[in-house]
C-alpha cells in the first residue's frame, strides 16, 4: 500500500510538472540570456578600455562619482575594476604611472592589494603591509566613505579588535550614514564566522534596515545575516521567524524596482537563494522574475563551483517543485505575480547621487 502510494504521488507530479513547468518557465529569462555579474551602462566602456590598456574612461568614471557623492556606485566601480586588475592589471599600472597620486587610482590599488592579501596562506601578514596604502587612499578623497570600508575589511582579516573596528566604522558613517557596503563590512565582522554572533549580526542588520531611507539596499541587510546564519550550518542561531521577517523586508524593497534592474540584482539574487533555502517555493520563483538576467556571483560562488550554473539549477529547481505542487486543474502562477509561503520545515534609488549604501 505505501509504495502504490508513492508511486501514485510520483504519477500525479510528473503530471503536473509537464502540465504547468512550460507556462512558468515562459515567464523566466532564457538560460543563454542570463548574465553573470553584467555591467552597467557607465561601467560597460570603461572595462573595455581596460581590456586594451586604456585607463582613461575609468578614470573619469571615478572621478565623476567622486565629485558629485555617488558612494554607491563608486564602491561598486572600484570593486568591479580591481576585480578586473586581479587578473590583467597593465592598465591600472599605466594610469598610476602618469598619475601617481590620483585619488581614484589610489583606491582601485588599495582594493586590489586587499583582494590579493586576502587569498594569501599569509592573509593577516600581508594585510598589515598594507595599512598605509589604505590611509593614503583615504587621504586622498577626505569626503570618501568608500576607503574606510576598505579598511573596516583590512580590520577584519588583520584580527583587530572591537575598539579599532568602532573607531573605523565611526569615520565610515560620518561620511555616509547609510553607505551599504560599510554596513556589509560591520555585519561580517559581526558575523559567528568572525567575531560576533549570529545573535549579534542580526541584532546589527535589523536595527541598520530599520533607520535605512526608503528604497536604500540596507533594508535587504538582514537576510544576509539569514545566509551568514546558513552558510554556519545547523546550531545556535535565531529563530526561522526572523529570518521569515528579514525575507518579507526584502521582497518589499525589490517589488519597488523594476525587474531585470541592475542596482538590486545581487541584493535579489541573495534573497531568492535565502528563499529557496527556506522553502518559501513560490516567493522564490516571483523573486526568479524580477531578476531577469542578471545573475551574480554572490552567493552563488559560495554554494556552487560555478556560480552561473548554480543560478540556473536553483531556478529550474524552484520551476519544477513549484509545478509539482500545483493541482492540476489550477493555474500555476506566474513569476512575476507568484506569492505567499510555501514551507516545508517549521516554520527612488538614495545614495545613488549622495551619502547613502556590498555587494559581495
Amino acid at each position: 500500500m505505501f509504495r502504490t502510494m508513492s508511486l501514485l504521488r510520483a504519477l500525479i507530479g510528473t503530471t503536473r510538472l509537464v502540465r504547468h513547468a512550460p507556462r512558468l518557465t515562459a515567464g523566466l529569462a532564457p538560460d543563454d540570456d542570463v548574465l553573470l555579474d553584467a555591467p552597467d551602462e557607465r561601467m560597460a566602456p570603461a572595462l573595455v578600455a581596460a581590456a586594451l590598456a586604456d585607463p582613461e574612461p575609468a578614470a573619469k568614471l571615478l572621478a565623476t562619482t567622486r565629485d558629485a557623492a555617488e558612494w554607491e556606485d563608486r564602491d561598486r566601480y572600484v570593486s568591479r575594476l580591481s576585480a578586473f586588475a586581479y587578473s590583467r592589471d597593465g592598465w591600472l599600472e599605466h594610469w598610476l604611472a602618469v598619475a601617481p597620486r590620483d585619488p581614484d587610482a589610489l583606491l582601485v590599488k588599495a582594493q586590489l592589494a586587499v583582494r590579493r592579501a586576502w587569498g594569501s596562506p599569509a592573509r593577516a601578514e600581508r594585510l598589515r603591509e598594507l595599512g598605509p596604502l589604505i590611509q593614503a587612499a583615504a587621504e586622498a578623497a577626505p569626503r570618501d566613505p568608500v576607503p574606510w570600508r576598505l579598511a573596516l575589511d583590512h580590520a577584519r582579516g588583520t584580527h583587530a579588535g572591537h575598539t579599532a573596528f568602532e573607531a573605523l566604522w565611526e569615520q565610515a558613517v560620518r561620511r555616509a550614514p547609510h553607505h551599504y557596503g560599510s554596513h556589509v563590512a560591520a555585519l561580517k565582522y559581526l558575523s559567528a564566522q568572525w567575531y560576533g554572533s549570529h545573535r549579534e549580526c542580526f541584532d546589527f542588520a535589523e536595527q541598520a534596515a530599520e533607520d535605512a531611507l526608503p528604497g536604500s539596499l540596507v533594508q535587504a541587510l538582514p537576510v544576509r545575516a539569514a545566509f551568514a546564519q546558513l552558510l554556519a550550518g545547523p546550531g545556535h542561531g535565531v529563530g526561522v521567524h526572523r529570518i521569515d521577517a528579514a525575507l518579507d523586508r526584502a521582497l518589499a524593497l525589490s517589488a519597488e524596482y523594476p525587474a531585470g534592474d541592475l542596482w538590486p540584482a545581487e541584493v535579489r539574487n541573495l534573497l531568492v537563494h535565502v528563499l529557496v533555502e527556506r522553502g518559501r517555493r513560490h516567493d522564490a520563483l516571483a523573486e526568479f522574475g524580477r531578476i531577469g538576467p542578471q545573475a551574480s556571483t554572490f552567493p552563488w560562488a559560495l554554494v556552487s563551483e560555478d556560480p552561473l550554473r548554480g543560478f540556473l539549477e536553483a531556478r529550474a529547481a524552484t520551476v519544477r517543485e513549484v509545478a509539482r505542487r500545483t493541482p492540476l486543474r489550477g493555474a500555476a502562477p506566474g513569476p512575476a505575480i507568484a506569492s505567499g509561503r510555501d514551507r516545508t520545515d517549521d516554520g527612488g534609488r538614495p545614495g545613488r547621487g549622495g551619502p547613502g549604501g556590498h555587494y559581495a
